[in-house]
């Protein structure tokens, strides 16, 4: 045997136990990657979702143009020359509707209305059920009649208000709430419009406005045509008072 042949060296061979350990460990860190990499994966989704929600929320009724609205058609609370002028879209079944009117449109009219700082309109939005648009056929009856009486209706049917579940505003009911509060209007005529459905097309006309202008819910308030998007906390609506007089000033 020649001295220069090369010995072969002996190699260690894993046992069948050692291979099935380094397979269960290669397998767990393998786990623990994808474990790891859809987490991650789920708060990339959700903070992209956070942000975009944020984003909308920012941008919810702050178009570069406000709306435009023909406030010479709507009821008016305060003096038409009003620098500011706030627009409340309502249904006079609707429980939050009820709520807004006893609470913050009450401190609207103290501090803005009664200082002709502000002026208060409304837009019939009749979407809860077939009374909506009986009460709201009701309120433009008044309203043609005597535009004052049409606020003390306004505030009497949302103070009387029934179940929202329920079709409590029916023609007999708003006659004789009218009548409760000495309206000084024709009750013969009211009854009659409210039948005749006299006012229909103008009470279709607000709610294809409340469409067009992207409301979907009531109460729904803009301000100089935007939109206020707490409706019930009356520090936002003061804040975006003071910056839509401002607006007026510097025009």
């Amino acid at each position: 045997m020649s001295q220069n042949k090369r010995k072969t060296a002996a190699i260690p061979q894993m046992s069948k136990q050692e291979k099935r350990k380094a397979e269960l460990e290669q397998q767990k860190q393998k786990t623990r990657i994808l474990i790891v990499s859809t987490i991650a994966l789920v708060i990339i989704i959700f903070v992209g979702l956070y942000l975009l929600a944020a984003k909308d929320n920012s941008n919810e009724g702050s178009s570069a143009e406000p709306v435009s609205f023909n406030y010479s058609e709507l009821p008016r609370l305060g003096k038409e020359e009003a620098p500011v002028k706030i627009v409340e879209f309502g249904d006079f079944k609707c429980p939050a509707c009820a709520q807004f009117t006893g609470v913050i449109k009450p401190q609207i009219v103290q501090e803005y209305v009664n200082q002709d700082k502000a002026a208060f309109y409304f837009v019939n939005m009749a979407f809860i059920g077939p009374d909506s648009t009986t009460a709201s056929l009701a309120a433009l009856s008044v309203y043609h009649q005597n535009s004052d009486a049409f606020w003390t209706y306004y505030d009497a049917l949302y103070a009387n208000q029934g179940d929202e579940n329920k079709e409590w505003a029916t023609t007999d009911y708003l006659v004789d709430l009218a009548r409760k509060e000495s309206l000084p209007v024709d009750f013969d005529l009211l009854r009659k419009d409210i039948e005749d459905k006299t006012y229909m097309d103008e009470l279709q006309t607000d709610i294809d406005l409340a469409k067009n202008v992207g409301v979907s819910s009531t109460p729904t308030v803009f301000v100089n045509g935007v939109m206020v998007k707490e409706p019930f906390n009356i520090e936002a609506i003061d804040a975006q008072i003071k910056v839509a007089s401002e607006a007026v000033v510097a025009e």
